[in-house]
């Protein structure tokens, strides 16, 4: 039997995730499992390139991982573990440096918008796309689910595989882009902007927010501005989605074709959402209450053990390419 493609992603550890994080990637991290060999990585590495709190980010990176099992990542079906604990990664990462293009880092827009204005932009800042490549192919994973604004990162990953397999030697797959369906849900105080905890509590729903806050911030959601248009604006579109995202097919095609004929009440429509919204977390957060602290250190214990057999076995076949290999047999 044909081995399974390797699938490698990593999530920033900030915390307890919203609704928006789990439907843009964390729910097709639980089909994906099922599908590919995967590997997901919490890159608090990643996370101290701009200014951090090392205890928030201890911190985080647990209630990182409690959610990410309470979802559904299963650890007998994926590798979840901690990128810190895999130094295998920041290893590869200064050899991939030494292919990688400066002018390649230059033009990365990310670094462009998070330096922009700042008046301290570290080198972490600047050089992280690589190792970010080194996340990947350490794992010589074959596929990476992003969403679009991360394509230019995995174009860099592809040209850094490739310089170094023409200088060194065949090494590395080239990875390929898994654009997965990844809902854009907004925010519901600001449906101009995408649901993120930096803008504040009245802009994200948590996975774990209380039954009550979920439904005032749903019930006192932006809708219309001005009067109705055929076309829905961004407060309406952003219920809609979030009604298709959790309610049967049945009941969102009814509020479609109330809105068609004008006869939609926003009231029910809400009503209808933050009903459907509850009942989808409610699973999510009763396994997240069975987890104990413990049990999950001990998962990302395991899983960086397992994650660190693989990516040991790369990182010498790499460091035999470039020449630093063993001194003795």
């Amino acid at each position: 039997m044909a081995s399974k493609s390797v699938v490698l992603s990593g999530i920033q550890p900030t915390g307890t995730l919203h609704i928006g994080n789990y439907f843009g990637a964390v729910k097709n991290y639980v089909a994906l499992q099922e599908q590919y060999e995967c590997f997901y990585s919490i890159v608090d590495y990643h996370a101290i390139t701009v200014e951090h709190d090392p205890q928030e980010l201890r911190k985080n990176t647990i209630e990182m991982a409690l959610d990410l099992l309470a979802c559904g990542l299963d650890p007998q079906k994926c590798t979840l573990f901690v990128q810190s604990q895999v130094p295998e990664h920041t290893e590869l990462s200064w050899i991939l440096s030494a292919v990688a293009s400066y002018g390649d880092l230059q033009r990365m827009t990310q670094f462009k918008e998070k330096g922009e204005g700042q008046e301290f932009v570290s080198c972490g800042l600047f050089t992280y796309p690589v190792l970010q490549a080194a996340d990947i192919l350490i794992y010589k994973a074959s596929k990476v689910p992003v969403g679009e604004d991360q394509i230019q990162h995995i174009e860099l990953a592809r040209r850094i595989a490739r310089r170094f397999n023409s200088r060194f030697g065949e090494t590395f797959p080239e990875p390929e882009v898994l654009l997965t369906e990844a809902p854009r849900v907004m925010s519901p105080a600001d449906p101009t902007r995408k649901m993120s905890k930096s803008l504040g509590p009245k802009h994200y729903i948590a996975l774990t927010e209380p039954e009550e806050s979920i439904r005032e911030k749903i019930k006192t959601a932006v809708t219309d501005i001005g009067p109705r248009t055929p076309e829905k604006s961004p407060g309406v579109a952003n219920l809609f989605l979030l009604l298709k995202l959790t309610a049967p097919q049945e009941i969102y095609e009814q509020f479609e074709s109330d809105y068609a004929t004008g006869t939609l009440k926003y009231e029910p429509l809400k009503r209808a959402v933050a009903d459907y919204l509850v009942k989808m977390l409610e699973p999510i957060r009763a396994r997240r209450a069975q987890l104990k602290e413990s049990d999950v250190r001990e998962i990302l214990h395991e899983g960086a053990r397992r994650a660190r057999a693989v990516a040991r076995q790369t990182l010498e076949e790499a460091r035999e390419r470039i020449g630093v290999g063993k001194l003795l047999p």
